[in-house]
């Protein structure tokens, strides 16, 4: 397997990591509010052999740039724009938890563009702006930026409240360096994007292959709530890994990369 590739898109507004042959059919991975590129290095290196594996950093991540204004939607149009310069069409779109909902969105706006797409441990909506679990759940996660902690104090504390039971080590150490080295304003940025986001509408409308992973013991992004999330996706695929958390690609790599490696199998992408 060859090593995936640090790269940056020809305009240097996103920075990306890459393996695999140019022309193979395309994986697109999304990483979540905390995650960067890297975090899918297990992925990229495991399926580089059948396909493009390219992950991106999120803008304000890694060395992509910032957005003037951190929105949901503008997330996927950026997402598109990626897309464009990289010449993937028709891509399987793998989008965890904040990428998952760029994923949705994109489906809203561009719903012929993927060929296929994985919602690994997001959400449909993320509830009302002004609600007390929402008030709470960003006042967690915000308030000790605002007290004057910093994302690498932070981080070891925020990652073991994400994982599930028994993480692969390495993984862990990972995670907790992509969460260290988040920007505390662009942190800030993509948390308060979650606000009012909600797409439970589009979901009957979603006709290309998707698969739905969650994890037993994400708190996140539970697993009855994604189950119930995969109910309104006709022709959809349910996968619970036991023992997962919210950070499944990091905490049992092998477990999600079968899960992913089935779904393909029963979907497969082909060259456009």
């Amino acid at each position: 397997m060859a090593e995936s590739e640090k790269m940056t898109t020809g305009d240097g507004r996103f920075t990306y990591q890459s393996a695999g042959e140019i022309g193979a059919p395309a994986l697109v991975f999304l990483h979540g509010i905390g995650g960067a590129a890297r975090a899918w290095r297990e992925q990229l290196d495991s399926f580089d052999n059948r396909y493009r594996a390219v992950a991106w950093d999120m803008p304000g991540y890694g060395g992509s740039k910032p957005l003037e204004t951190t929105s949901i939607e503008n997330l996927a149009a950026a997402l598109k724009d990626f897309l464009a310069q990289l010449a993937l069409t028709k891509p399987v779109l793998i989008g965890h938890s904040i990428g998952g909902m760029i994923v949705q969105q994109l489906m809203k706006t561009d719903p012929k563009l993927p060929r296929a797409i994985v919602l690994a441990q997001t959400s449909p909506a993320f509830g009302k702006p002004d609600g007390d679990w929402q008030k709470t759940f960003i006042e967690a996660r915000l308030g000790p930026l605002e007290r004057g902690e910093t994302m690498a104090q932070l981080a070891p504390v925020l990652v073991k409240e994400l994982a599930g039971t028994n993480p692969d080590p390495r993984g862990m150490e990972l995670a907790r360096d992509c969460m260290a080295k988040v920007p505390e304003a662009t942190y800030e940025a993509t948390m308060r994007a979650l606000i009012g986001f909600d797409l439970r509408d589009i979901l009957k409308y979603i006709k290309l292959p998707t698969l739905l992973l969650a994890g037993s013991e994400d708190t996140n992004a539970p697993a009855p709530m994604m189950k119930k999330m995969a109910s309104y996706i006709s022709g959809s695929t349910y996968v619970e890994l036991e023992g997962v958390g919210h950070l499944a690609n990091l905490e049992r790599p092998m477990m999600f990369n079968a899960a992913l490696a089935s779904f393909l199998s029963a979907h497969p992408p082909r060259k456009e």
